[in-house]
């Protein structure tokens, strides 16, 4: 008896366990895509690329600044030996130490507009990453939206197997009653079995889909293992119908961002054309020295201009404004192969967009079809006036064409921010922000 309620209270606390470890959330797209763009991995590692550049940036600014250097030194001297020209005879005095203090300032005036140029290809290298980060989340929302509708699509296949499943097994059911009181073939009655062990096949494929789907999204939304997602399916036909109503106008990141990185190349011909030019700079510094018993300088200010020209620069430095001209050149290219392929992205996401539109009218009108279909030929065979084998084509018709609407009704959603992303609009139909 001890045993028993041992054993009764251990399937309780594991009953109560696996209810914690397999938590259900109900959750909309825009919920999904709030988290995905916060909390994902990749999303993470695109906001670290844009504050690394910003902080390039900042270094790159800090140069126009002038280079402040302060020193000291101290140094003591063993039987140093010295001589003086300024007069006197005899012997010298006896020198211990050296006390050396100096400062410097040093200000660049003119480099041929090389620091200039840097600064400049270093803020467009910037915004390049930031809209590169945004197109990084655009991505990150597609691929939720497709796992999305590819969970949507296996739920609803379980649901109708399902269903489905419980018709053939009391068709079974029925049929093997017949076959005992003779008044079926028992042949017809392993058709009817065939048929269940299929249905039943095709449940456990769809469940185990379901599970696979299920755990991707969860990991891509960096949430608890062992949730299990809920999808508010009306949310996502409100979302959809409120971002029809609301066109915002779009823009492809990666082509804003191919853009900056342009900017930047086309800067960086003007620092290589720098090198031709030469540098000039102001400096200023003071000294204080102390030899004891010898020598003392102290208020010793200096300033000047600093000129610097590497003459070599005029034969080598051709080869590498040829080099970033190159460079421009192929980001020039590559900005007008992006811009035709966009073009053609968004023309054929919103060809497949309004081919989905078409095919769910079609299935709808299927599905009524395959209803009236299965109706008729049920009479029919209940009357024997139809065999066993159009019963069961009937009723994998009628499955067929619900499964068909089902998954049409998932692709109108998919297909519909498939051309959302092509057109540079998926996160802003969301009214989210990339930032």
């Amino acid at each position: 008896m001890k045993t028993n309620k041992i054993i009764t209270l251990s399937f309780f606390l594991l009953s109560i366990t696996l209810g914690f470890a397999q938590q259900k959330k109900t959750m909309s797209l825009k919920d999904a895509i709030s988290l995905v763009i916060a909390n994902s991995n990749e999303a993470v590692l695109a906001n670290t690329k844009v504050a690394t550049s910003q902080l390039e940036l900042e270094t790159m600014k800090n140069n126009q600044y002038p280079t402040v250097k302060a020193s000291g030194q101290y140094m003591r001297l063993t039987n140093a030996n010295v001589k003086s020209n300024l007069g006197g005879s005899g012997a010298g005095p006896e020198v211990s130490q050296l006390l050396l203090g100096q400062a410097s300032v040093s200000m660049p005036i003119f480099s041929g507009f090389k620091l200039r140029n840097s600064i400049a290809a270093s803020e467009n290298l910037y915004k390049a990453q930031t809209f590169s980060a945004s197109h990084t989340k655009e991505e990150l929302a597609l691929e939720t939206v497709s796992l999305f509708a590819s969970l949507y699509k296996s739920q609803e296949m379980v649901k109708l197997f399902q269903e489905n499943l419980k018709s053939a097994q009391q068709r079974t059911k029925d049929f093997s009653a017949m076959v005992d009181n003779g008044l079926l073939a028992r042949n017809d009655l392993l058709k009817a079995q065939l048929q269940e062990s299929n249905i039943q096949l095709s449940l456990d494929s769809a469940i185990k889909n379901v599970n696979v789907v299920n755990y991707q999204l969860v990991t891509l939304l960096r949430l608890p293992e062992g949730t299990i997602i809920d999808i508010d399916i009306n949310a996502i036909k409100s979302d959809m119908a409120k971002n029809q109503l609301t066109a915002t106008n779009g823009q492809r990141n990666d082509l804003e961002a191919l853009n900056f990185q342009k900017n930047a190349s086309e800067a960086g011909i003007k620092i290589a054309k720098a090198g031709y030019y030469p540098s000039l700079s102001l400096s200023a510094g003071y000294i204080a020295l102390d030899l004891k018993n010898t020598l003392t300088v102290t208020n010793a200010m200096n300033f000047g201009v600093g000129f610097n020209y590497d003459l070599s620069s005029i034969f080598k430095n051709g080869k590498e404004v040829k080099l970033a001209k190159s460079k421009a050149e192929q980001t020039t290219q590559a900005v007008a192969i992006l811009t035709d392929k966009i073009k053609e992205e968004t023309q054929e996401a919103q060809e497949n967009y309004n081919l989905s539109l078409k095919q769910n009218k079609v299935y709808a009108l299927a599905v009524e079809q395959s209803d009236e279909n299965f109706r008729i030929v049920k009479d029919k065979y209940d009357n024997s006036l139809s065999t066993t084998n159009d019963l069961l084509e009937a009723d994998v018709q009628q499955l067929q064409s619900k499964i068909n609407l089902a998954l049409s009704q998932a692709d109108i959603a998919l297909k519909y921010y498939q051309l959302q992303y092509a057109s540079g609009k998926l996160i802003n139909s969301f009214n989210l922000s990339t930032k």
